[in-house]
């Protein structure tokens, strides 16, 4: 799969968050890379401060990134299906903790 229907697949997947959540988002940013350079076989990172965590001083910072990691999703996939899913279970899981919402809770909720 190409780089551009990857990152085609990412922006789709921005498009399934509901209008409410997405108004909500604040001072982010997502982006594609090939891989995480510490964990090769990570799928996404959030870095950032959690909405949850943002005091009355926040503000003047970087934006808080989103990080899609393009290969090692490839490598898990068999199919342009399989990659559909996983890039929109990856994406929702990375804009789940910048609300705030942790890997606990995001396993009871079935998103683990």
């Amino acid at each position: 799969m190409t780089r551009a229907r990857f990152e085609e697949l990412v922006s789709e997947s921005l498009d399934l968050i509901p209008a409410e959540l997405a108004k909500a988002m604040d001072n982010v940013v997502v982006l594609v890379e090939d891989r995480d350079l510490e964990d090769p076989t990570l799928l996404g990172l959030y870095h950032g401060i959690a909405l949850t965590e943002r005091l009355s001083s926040y503000g003047g910072v970087l934006p808080d990134r989103i990080s899609i990691y393009r290969e090692p999703i490839l490598a898990m996939c068999d199919t342009e299906e399989d990659v559909v899913e996983e890039v929109a279970i990856t994406v929702v899981h990375e804009i789940a903790h910048h609300f705030g919402i942790d890997d606990d809770r995001l396993h009871e909720l079935g998103w683990g």
